[in-house]
């Protein structure tokens, strides 16, 4: 009896210490320690279309956008051209705001992140006939050459520019190697970057 009072005593504090300590979560106790978020990667689903109906809908969504008249498009590939109308008597300087803002506006859309946003009113005209005759059924690569022309006179919004596309690295492993380890691979790495250009 005497002997079970003594291992009662003994093992009755350790089985209430043990039982404190279970499910500790290590994380919890680590306040100051940083996350590295991660942005989503995967593709939306994405409809397949034809490239009028896609025209048709990049159009619209320029038109929505304020003190654009009128909007037209052509689609070749992955690529688009939209045409702005935004009047003839638009300071410069204001006209490249909205062509900042149609760049914005189709950055949001999936079949607008490659788009170039063209507001010159030539440009606009040449645009709206060649997507005028595509919907009649000439085929797109019969304007192949005018529309090299287009993309060559402009200087493009491109909507897929306006967002960064190198995250910042992380500076979570920084002080991992000492100096020496940190020396021998600075070496290793420009060694291998002189033999990649002297190929």
């Amino acid at each position: 009896m005497k002997r079970n009072c003594w291992l009662a005593v003994f093992f009755l504090p350790l089985l209430i210490f043990s039982g404190c300590t279970f499910g500790n979560d290590h994380e919890a106790n680590e306040p100051n320690r940083s996350l590295v978020r991660v942005k989503n990667t995967v593709d939306e689903r994405v409809e397949n279309k034809s490239g009028q109906e896609i025209a048709r809908r990049l159009a619209e969504i320029a038109d929505r956008v304020p003190n654009v008249h009128n909007a037209a498009a052509i689609v070749v590939g992955k690529y688009a051209i939209v045409g702005i109308d935004v009047g003839a008597n638009m300071d410069a300087s204001r006209v490249g705001t909205i062509k900042y803002s149609v760049a914005e506006a189709l950055q949001k859309d999936p079949y607008g992140a490659n788009a170039i946003i063209v507001a010159d009113p030539d440009l606009y005209t040449r645009v709206r006939n060649i997507g005028r005759q595509i919907d009649e059924g000439r085929p797109v690569q019969a304007f192949m050459n005018e529309i090299a022309d287009i993309v060559g006179r402009v200087m493009p919004e491109v909507p897929s520019d306006l967002f960064e596309t190198t995250p910042k690295p992380t500076e979570e492993n920084d002080g991992q190697l000492n100096e020496r380890e940190e020396r021998q691979l600075n070496e290793q790495q420009n060694k291998q970057s002189n033999e990649h250009l002297n190929r």
